[in-house]
């Protein structure tokens, strides 16, 4: 998280409003409701944990076993059969 100083972004009378409440304190602002980012989206992880998950859905399909998956990938057997069988 970055910081910023007030007396450059808020106009003064909305500074001088702030300061009624609190003053010589950071301040965290939160983002608006709905403008918040999903996890992975920033650091590109949802999409890397997509693409492992295609890959072992086709290894399987192309014959691999749960058990040869989960020792490529990893993975438990039950995190193997859960991405096999879950929706794309």
């Amino acid at each position: 998280m970055k910081y910023v100083n007030a007396d450059i972004i808020f106009p003064e009378e909305l500074l001088k409003e702030i300061q009624k409440y609190i003053h010589g304190s950071m301040v965290y602002v939160p983002t608006r409701e709905g403008s918040r980012k999903k996890w992975g989206e920033n650091s590109g992880s949802i999409k890397l944990l997509s693409k492992r998950n295609e890959a072992i859905r086709e290894k399987y399909s192309n014959g691999m076993t749960i058990d040869e998956l989960s020792d490529q990938f990893c993975l438990s057997n039950d995190s193997i059969k859960k991405i096999i069988y879950s929706k794309k």
